[in-house]
């Protein structure tokens, strides 16, 4: 289950080729040129398909993966964007392996996954979409149809995975929906029982040192982040690309870590004036970040040993929110004899058991389990400030709920 080499024939130069004319749906970064990298991770069996996306040139990798079915044809799991490479690189399986029969939408509030499924569906008619329960939108909450989803091939996904078509193939646990005030959170985690591969959307994840291939395509938003100050020219280099990257995934992940200090509206224009670089890709000179000299040691926690982990964001606003029932569809989950998983987000595919991806959960409980094996250090509570103080205040206004006690064993 080694994951190969991405093939060269993959990439195109031709900017018509990447073109997502639907960007203004979720205008996020690329906006209108998407780029997709498929890479083999089970031989004949497993692909995925790696575009990007964020703001402020905080890009990080969505995906999707597409499995070949032993009845033939191909399931996708959280389709990104159809662009006509994207297509090409689909339809280059699907001439070897079939037509795609299943496409899954295993998310009720990510809406940069959401937003791609009915766009994907229309160029696969004969595939069956089916969806996570509890779907909703905002501010309207609109029927699936009218969010682009082909109404007379659009199924709910049952509670009892038993009663898929693809059932013998696949088993799934869905965790939700957690009730957010405005909003519900919900995710369906699938086992590909042959390959003993996982599949998440956001639950858990792992990140790399060193940016994706996906990622370097364009070093532009990498080499941004590189920058201590406005004026500071970057050199394209291999350890600026992951410096680059490194803040990123913080600045993902946290928001604002306890490294990084948000300069004053004036000091920010007084600084673009003296940038290198104000020309409009540059946000006119402007940046308004000052990073600490030890912001290393916040990446270096979430990065450590190849570490499996619950996103800060989860942790602090919403799966607090239902710590039991998290658990239980944790303890589920790591029921399924598993040796890789495959999150919609940052690297990809992760070596990991069954009991390392338990033990993610684990700070929704007050103790571990006496069997379970030392955990690694939680991740810095500095760096979960702004998140902590963000909870109080939506629950103080009363948006969302108040969170739970952790669990006792």
């Amino acid at each position: 289950m080694e994951k190969t080499a991405i093939d060269r024939r993959e990439k195109s130069n031709d900017a018509s080729d990447w073109a997502w004319h639907f960007w203004h749906t979720v205008p996020l970064y690329p906006y209108s040129q998407r780029r997709t990298l498929r890479t083999e991770v089970v031989k004949g069996t497993i692909w995925t398909f790696d575009q990007i996306q964020g703001i402020f040139y905080v890009v990080v990798p969505i995906r999707m993966t597409v499995v070949k079915l032993d009845t033939g044809g191909l399931l996708v799991y959280a389709p990104v964007a159809p662009t006509p490479e994207c297509l090409r690189l689909v339809n280059e399986l699907v001439a070897e392996h079939g037509e795609v029969k299943y496409v899954i939408l295993p998310t009720i509030s990510g809406v940069e996954h959401k937003v791609f499924v009915g766009p994907f569906a229309r160029r696969f008619p004969h595939a069956q979409i089916f969806v996570a329960p509890n779907q909703w939108s905002f501010p309207l909450n609109l029927p699936l149809s009218w969010l682009g989803l082909p109404g007379k091939r659009t199924h709910v996904l049952p509670d009892d995975s038993s009663k898929t078509p693809f059932a013998a193939e696949f088993d799934y646990a869905i965790l939700g929906p957690i009730a957010l005030g405005p909003g519900q959170f919900e995710e369906v985690a699938f086992f590909h029982i042959r390959s003993h591969t996982l599949l998440v959307t956001d639950t858990v994840l792992a990140v790399p040192a060193v940016p994706s291939a996906i990622v370097q395509l364009d070093p532009y938003p990498l080499l941004f982040h590189a920058k201590d100050e406005p004026s500071q020219v970057i050199e394209d280099t291999f350890a600026n690309r992951c410096k680059g990257w490194q803040r990123i995934v913080l600045f993902t992940l946290y928001f604002r870590p306890s490294a990084l200090s948000v300069v004053s509206f004036g000091q920010t224009i007084g600084n673009a004036m003296k940038a290198a670089d104000r020309s409009k890709k540059a946000y006119f000179g402007l940046f308004p970040f000052l990073w600490e000299s030890d912001w290393l040691r916040s990446f270096t926690s979430l990065q450590g040993d190849g570490r499996l982990f619950v996103a800060p964001i989860l942790q602090t606003l919403i799966l607090n929110r239902a710590p039991q029932e998290t658990l239980d569809w944790a303890d589920k989950v790591a029921s399924w004899a598993f040796q890789q998983i495959i999150p919609c987000h940052f690297d990809a595919p992760l070596k990991a058991e069954p009991h390392q991806f338990r033990q993610a959960f684990a700070f929704l409980e007050q103790t571990p389990a006496i069997d379970a094996e030392p955990l690694s250090k939680p991740l810095p509570e500095q760096d979960f400030k702004l998140l902590r103080d963000l909870d109080k205040s939506l629950h103080r206004l009363g948006i969302v709920p108040p969170p739970k006690d952790k669990v006792s064993r």
